[in-house]
């Protein structure tokens, strides 16, 4: 699969079909959408080609928007490839580019740049300056850009319409189970071990502390998981904690993370979390005692959760 971080794109990826979006999460709406993309391949012979920005638009627009995606570039990035597509443009989304008109978006970039066969957008997408652009005018530009636009149906289970949004409100309100359904697999974060205040250590339960950055907050709790080193296939099952230790008087949400059968440092390492269970809600315990005998209990949870 070729990264391009601008719209210069080979030859050979021209008149190709173009999926654009911010896929976040790529859950299986979007996965719906990559099927149909294959069969419009293999009919056409044509490559399949991603056009998605960073940061992500909304999240450019409103800095008080911090904790929001579902997945991070690279985690992005790993799970198109896996859908087999050809091809991903990163276009870095910023001021200059904001303030694009939608009409040369349209004649410039899809037109004269990516030249694109099909172009996959949802109905509901908008481009340009002050997001003056939508799927109308697209589709009134398709004779003279050569493109054809395609607007697939959104996935619905049980008359819901199937969205990151959605999944983002499943996920704070703690339907796990939701979450990795609609996602076909564990909903993770990749983050980076950081040096805490030990308190895990201090009790007998020693953690490795996660910065979550810019993931969405999950509803705060007990969780069953299953970690792993970056480029290394072997899991060890743990439980974590998110929230902010309310027992500690605690004050910045964080991920915390106590591994079992395990013993090694592991700071400054980057670490895969897959959340498998909601155990519990967090809650203050009126002493470290009574917090041991609750973690003793949740332990019995996380160990039997496949």
């Amino acid at each position: 699969m070729k990264l391009y971080n601008n719209f210069n794109i080979k030859k050979n990826h021209k008149n190709s079909i173009i999926l654009i979006g911010n896929f976040d999460g790529l859950h299986l709406g979007h996965q719906k959408l990559f099927s149909l993309a294959k069969k419009y391949k293999k009919r056409y012979s044509s490559k399949i080609g991603v056009l998605t920005f960073e940061p992500m638009p909304k999240m450019f627009f409103n800095l008080n928007l911090k904790n929001f995606r579902l997945s991070n570039l690279n985690q992005k990035i790993e799970n198109l490839s896996k859908l087999n597509v050809d091809f991903v443009i990163i276009k870095k989304f910023n001021r200059k580019f904001s303030k694009t008109k939608s009409i040369s978006f349209i004649k410039e970039t899809l037109g004269k740049k990516l030249n694109p066969k099909f172009i996959f957008v949802s109905n509901n997408f908008r481009f340009g300056n002050k997001r003056e652009g939508n799927v109308k005018q697209l589709i009134k530009y398709e004779k003279l850009c050569k493109y054809k636009i395609i607007k697939p149906q959104p996935l619905s289970i049980k008359k819901q319409i199937i969205s990151s949004s959605l999944i983002r409100k499943y996920l704070q309100s703690g339907k796990l189970n939701n979450v990795n359904k609609l996602l076909k697999r564990n909903w993770s974060i990749d983050g980076k071990v950081q040096k805490g205040r030990q308190l895990g250590k201090k009790i007998g339960f020693p953690t490795a502390n996660i910065d979550i950055k810019d993931y969405v907050l999950a509803k705060p709790g007990v969780y069953a998981v299953k970690a792993k080193k970056m480029k290394n296939s072997k899991y060890i099952k743990g439980i974590a904690n998110l929230g902010y230790r309310p027992t500690f008087n605690g004050k910045k949400i964080l991920l915390e993370v106590h591994l079992f059968n395990f013993s090694g440092n592991l700071y400054n390492k980057y670490l895969r979390i897959e959340f498998l269970k909601f155990i519990r809600a967090e809650k203050k315990f009126k002493n470290v005692d009574q917090l041991k005998r609750q973690i003793n209990v949740d332990l019995l949870i996380a160990k039997k959760t496949k």
